[in-house]
């Protein structure tokens, strides 16, 4: 006679543990109950952005100059280790490299506003011809009259007039003042960035619990490699084409072709929307000192340069860095503008980029190792 096998008996004052649910039973839930917990996860999400916007806006006199400064310390830490390597000590490898970034910027900025000011009235000139062809061309084409220029003046000067002088001048010092206070903040952190870097990340994994002090090490690791690879990529795209549109402006014999040059140099740092600005203000100073033939020659030079660059230099440069579509980057750009005006431009795509990548660096360190595969059992 056969034994049947029963399960042994549970007594009715014992309770039974239920095991947690692990990936496959979380799975089996129904569409609508993980939907809803995705639902309130974006939410949690977008109310910490929103108090963190809020707390960064209240404190920007400070945030702004201490992120600023990053980007030049991802770009001139490499140089500070050359000198190490050459045997001199970090604090006077970035003593030098501080003086020679800080006496560079301040010579570039000097010689870019005495070249403008050199030749502000041939571009004040050129914007006022530039006006007539364009005003002459509406009418031929269009049939539409445009306000003649002195016109637009005297009403530019009445609006400006019905300003408060007192409240004006009190805005313009308090203005000056934070500029003043963040370019030195700037200064500070710079220097402190360069020389106690690994005491600034360590204090910073600090900050978390111990279980998580690789995940955080590695996180900061890589962001810094994103920012330090985002800004000497931008520059060197900026400088090849303020190089190359440069060159071809001066061959074409259009008046200030080195302030043009560098005017597309910095607006090469703001992706997409900076180089089409320089390149409108090159296009408009050509058609008012050479015509309209002038000024499509230009147009096409700018669309040729920056065409190539996007299409070949760009790629190999900074698609390992940012991979951002390009209407992300535009939408980043004008987020950053409307947020923090012109340093939110100019920070909002290596921002994205930074965030994006420790993201995925987050994912890559918590993705589970693919199991061993097992005989069934039998």
């Amino acid at each position: 006679m056969a034994t049947r096998c029963s399960r042994p008996e549970i007594s009715g004052s014992a309770s039974v543990t239920e095991p947690r649910l692990g990936p496959s039973a979380r799975a089996d839930r129904p569409r609508v109950i993980r939907a809803g917990i995705t639902a309130w996860a974006m939410i949690g999400i977008a109310v910490v952005a929103a108090v963190a916007l809020v707390v960064l806006n209240a404190f920007k006199l400070v945030v702004i100059p201490l992120g600023i400064a990053l980007f030049p310390a991802a770009l001139l830490a490499p140089i500070v280790r050359r000198f190490q390597r050459w045997g001199a000590p970090r604090l006077v490898s970035v003593a030098i490299v501080m003086v020679l970034f800080v006496v560079g910027l301040a010579v570039a900025l000097l010689a870019l506003v005495w070249l403008v000011f050199n030749e502000l009235r041939a571009v004040l000139s050129s914007i006022d011809d530039a006006y007539v062809e364009i005003a002459d061309f509406v009418q031929r084409r269009l049939e539409i009259t445009l306000p003649p220029i002195d016109d637009l003046v005297a009403r530019a000067q009445d609006w400006a007039s019905g300003f408060d002088v007192g409240g004006t001048a009190t805005s313009i010092a308090f203005t000056t003042l934070e500029i003043v206070t963040g370019t030195l903040l700037g200064v500070f952190a710079l220097f402190f960035y360069l020389k106690d870097a690994d005491r600034i990340r360590n204090g910073v994994v600090g900050l978390f619990p111990d279980r998580l002090h690789a995940d955080a090490d590695a996180i900061l690791r890589r962001v810094w490699l994103t920012i330090g690879g985002y800004f000497r990529g931008q520059l060197l795209v900026a400088a090849v084409d303020a190089v190359f549109i440069g060159i071809g402006l001066a061959l074409l014999g259009v008046p200030l072709a080195f302030p043009l040059a560098l005017l597309i140099f910095f607006g090469g740092l703001f992706p997409i929307v900076g180089a089409f600005v320089a390149g409108a203000v090159a296009v408009l100073v050509a058609l008012g000192s050479g015509g309209l033939s002038l000024a499509i020659a230009v147009l096409v030079l700018n669309l040729v340069v920056q065409q190539l660059e996007s299409n070949l230099l760009q790629p190999m440069i900074m698609s390992r860095i940012t991979n951002l579509h390009p209407l992300a980057v535009i939408v980043a750009v004008t987020a950053g503008a409307a947020t923090l005006g012109i340093l939110g431009a100019f920070l909002a795509v290596p921002v994205v980029a930074a965030v994006l990548q420790a993201l995925d660096e987050y994912r890559s360190r918590r993705r589970p190792e693919p199991a061993l595969t097992r005989p069934p059992l039998a």
